[in-house]
This record gives C-alpha cells, structure tokens and sequence, in this order.
C-alpha cells in the first residue's frame, strides 16, 4: 500500500459506454485535498467501455464473466489499489458535485469508522417508485453513525485494513456490502452514513431485470441472516403499502397520472422477486449467475475469453 495515497476508487463495470464517461468527468472534477487513483474492475464488456475508459489513462482490471460475483470484482479492484481507503462507485451513477469524493471521506478522521456510504438519487429516467426507494434509503440531513449494517456499494467507501482482515463474500449474489458491513459491527467498528456524499444512480432496468435483482439480493439476505423469512402473505401485504403510498406521494407531487401502471408494476416485481429470492432453496447454478449478472445475454459461459 502506498502511504502517501490516500484513496483509490474502485468501479465495477459490465456494458456502461452510455454512463462510464460521464462517472470518470466527475472524478476526475472532484476537488479533493489528497490525493486518489481510479481502478476500472471490467467483467467481459463487448461495447466500448473499456476503450472510453483507457482514454482516461485509469488502470484497468479484466474479470472472465464466469469468475463474477460483486464480491469477487471488488476484492480484484482492492488487491490492485494502493490506497488507505477504498472507494466504491457504480458505473452507471456519478457525482453530483465536485466535493463529494471529500465528502465520503471525511468520516473516516474517527479511526474508529470502517465503512462510509453516500446519498444516492434517480435521474429523469427513473421510475417514481425508485425515486421514493432512494429517499427512503439515503435521506437528507441524516449525518452520523449508525447502529445497523445498510449500506450500499454504489455510493461507499471502506478502510482498507478492515478489508485486510475480512475479505468480500465472494460466493454471495449481492449483499456484499451488507454482510461486510454486519461484520464490521461485530468487531467494534462503526458504519457512518454521509448524505453529503451525493451521487446520481442511472437505473435504466427492465421489469424482468428488477425482478432478478430483488430475488438474487433475497438469496444474499437469507444466506446473510439465514432466520429470516418472508411470507406470501408478507409479499401482498408489502405490494399493496408499497403501493398506495407511492400512489399517495405521486398525487401530492402531481405525478400519479404518468405513473398510475408503473408504480404498481415496479412495485409487484420488486416484491415478487423478493418472495422468490427468500424461498429458493436451491445451489445458486452457473446457469443462475448467467441469469443475474448477465441479464442481455451476452456471454457463454465456460468458454474462455469469446463472447456471443
């Protein structure tokens, strides 16, 4: 580790020449008092991600699409980074203002912080129902240490000694951050939410899509916190609230009209995928990865290095 590096900055990649350019203008537009490198993790992409991001001289790791998991990616982008800490940011977000790489950093004065995450919001193209997912998750004026696990990879940071002793869970289909944050708490360190660390989060997902993430976060969770469950009854009831709150919040906002099928649609694949993921007893297959991380397509797997 280079002790005069202070931050390296992790990105995990798939397919995102639509959104790599606009994250590595953002970082490299921060106005940080230290200094940071970029690391770029790729697992297979077959459009110009790559291309766009050796144009910015950043470090580029390549993954073979059928060693992925978000843990795996992240524990190839921390073996290569050389900083004090570790900051992570999806490909598809990118930060809202120049100050927000010192702002997810500052946290970390207390020696005591493992973990920093940031406030993420949608953009123009995001569904209302996410709008109010991330509102929920990441809100305003919430600044402080906090006494559970959440957190979330799009938008963190870690101290890179923590990592040194617990590594990501590589076989876990997402989560990663939670159960990495889970344990942090247990050895006495603390998780700090900095919602002035802001970044904007491009979902651009089609149902089907959400649908595979909530159900592969659910398999993640119930590997995580394995006395959990989550009922068909739960599934309807947590629909229905869903629901009628955002149906509550998109009138008063004066958006219900252009939102009146999606927010019920987004809402039953989030859940449904949720109930599914719960429930799945099964080993988590190749085939099944293929499913979750590769939802286009694109890549055979076990055949090194060739795409389809």
């Amino acid at each position: 580790m280079d002790k005069d590096l202070k931050a390296s900055i992790v990105v995990r990649a798939y397919n995102e020449e639509q959104h790599i350019e606009k994250l590595l203008d953002g970082i490299q537009g921060q106005k940080a008092s230290f200094s940071h490198e970029t690391i770029l993790v790729d697992s297979g992409s077959t459009d110009r991600t790559v291309k766009i991001a050796g144009d910015y001289g950043i470090e580029i790791v390549n993954i073979q699409p059928e060693e992925f998991s978000f843990g795996y990616s992240l524990n190839t982008g921390i073996e290569k980074a050389r900083g004090e800490f570790c900051v992570f940011i999806s490909a598809h977000c990118y930060p809202e203002d120049d100050a927000w790489l010192e702002n997810l950093m500052r946290p970390f004065q207390d020696p005591s912080v493992a973990l920093v995450y940031g406030r993420q919001r949608g953009n123009h193209t995001t569904r209302y129902s996410e709008h109010q997912i991330f509102s929920k998750w990441f809100p305003d004026g919430v600044d402080g240490i906090q006494q559970n696990p959440f957190c979330n990879n799009a938008n963190a940071a870690i101290r890179r000694s923590v990592w040194e002793d617990y590594r990501y869970d590589e076989a876990l289909t997402g989560l990663e951050d939670l159960d990495w944050a889970k344990h942090a708490l247990e050895s006495g360190f603390h998780i700090h939410y900095a919602p002035e660390a802001r970044v904007i989060h491009v979902h651009e997902e089609t149902y089907p899509q959400v649908y595979s993430r909530c159900e592969r976060e659910a398999i993640a969770l119930s590997a995580v916190y394995p006395d959990l469950t989550f009922t068909f009854g739960e599934f309807v009831k947590l629909s229905l609230m869903n629901t009628l709150s955002d149906y509550y919040h998109a009138l008063r906002d004066g958006k219900l009209v252009r939102n009146v099928l999606s927010i019920p649609a987004m809402r039953l694949v989030q859940f449904w995928g949720t109930y599914k993921g719960h429930n799945y007893k099964k080993p988590v297959t190749s085939t099944l990865k293929k499913k979750f991380y590769y939802p286009r397509k694109t890549v055979t797997f076990g055949t090194r290095g060739k795409k389809t």
